[in-house]
């Protein structure tokens, strides 16, 4: 195999090349990993958007330059270029990464409230990145009496939140094998679609590995199986409005909206962006009311 050879990845489109053993094998012709070859490769996927040749093309690049087990900048430099320097390690800037994610759940909105008011309960579907609809902006969903009781409901989501710190340690390699989502090495596997319990293509990468899949798992998504925007915050400002007295499960919704429970991790060819058309559980939408105790008589001395 001559070099020239080793750059028709693009050239051939219509090749599918799905095993890591065919990148195994297209190395094999190397004694030692050549810097153009490299260079190339950088170049291809920087510009490549189709996700088998994303794959590929990241496959390679781990393959000969991945440093999965340092963790630190003075450990692994090349890792970090294009970082703040803010950053020392690896699981840190994970960490950050996932809690901005979370974080938007919280501040996406589709210009100002004021321009939108549908009636209690009417689902809202924006258009575009403009017309994403954040937790916050909900308050645009209910009428003025009950916009108090949802902005109070938020602030009890939000010391939640950061009690948990975001829930940032999912991306945390080294985080508890409960809190986060991948392996005790940072390997991540896609969850698959909304739809299916698993991912029939098997995708997985590992942040922690090398700079290219750092920034390639920037492309995969938190994905919300009951979706936030058409369904659980509208339907939380339809419960605050409609409550009568009875007392919202925030702490339901708060699960559906950031947490694992609600959310799965997949790879941009398993982000399905049809509608979902799930819904949120009616019988946990309220807090089942208290019984009150029943009194216990006394007893009566012989």
């Amino acid at each position: 195999m001559t070099r020239s050879s080793c750059f028709s990845l693009r050239g051939r489109p219509g090749r599918v090349v799905a095993d890591v053993s065919d990148i195994s094998r297209f190395l094999s012709v190397f004694q030692e990993p050549h810097a153009e070859l490299i260079q190339a490769a950088r170049q291809l996927l920087s510009d490549e958007r189709a996700p088998l040749r994303q794959k590929l093309l990241a496959d390679l690049l781990g393959t000969v330059s991945e440093n999965i087990a340092a963790e630190t900048r003075a450990e692994d430099a090349p890792w970090f270029e294009g970082l703040e320097s803010r950053f020392r390690n690896k699981s840190g800037y994970l960490r950050y990464s996932c809690e901005s994610r979370i974080r938007s759940y919280l501040r996406e909105q589709g210009g100002d409230p004021a321009d939108r008011r549908p009636s209690a309960g009417q689902a809202v579907e924006g258009t575009g990145a403009r017309g994403a609809l954040g937790v916050t902006s909900g308050a645009s969903l209910v009428v003025t009496e009950a916009r108090e009781e949802y902005l109070r409901v938020v602030g009890a989501m939000c010391q939640k939140l950061q009690a948990a710190r975001y829930n940032s340690s999912y991306f945390d390699r080294g985080a508890k094998a409960g809190r986060r989502l991948c392996t005790p090495e940072g390997w991540f596997s896609c969850q698959g679609p909304f739809d299916v319990d698993d991912c029939a293509s098997r995708h997985s990468i590992n942040p922690y590995s090398n700079r290219e899949s750092r920034v390639l798992f920037s492309t995969w998504n938190l994905d919300h199986v009951i979706e936030k925007k058409r369904t659980v915050v509208p339907t939380l400002a339809a419960a605050i409005h409609d409550a009568e007295g009875r007392e919202v499960d925030w702490k339901y919704f708060y699960r559906l909206l950031f947490t694992s429970e609600n959310l799965k991790l997949v790879h941009i060819a398993c982000h399905k962006k049809t509608t979902h058309k799930l819904l949120c559980d009616p019988s946990r939408i309220y807090r089942a009311p208290a019984v009150p105790r029943r009194k216990r008589r006394a007893r009566q001395r012989p």
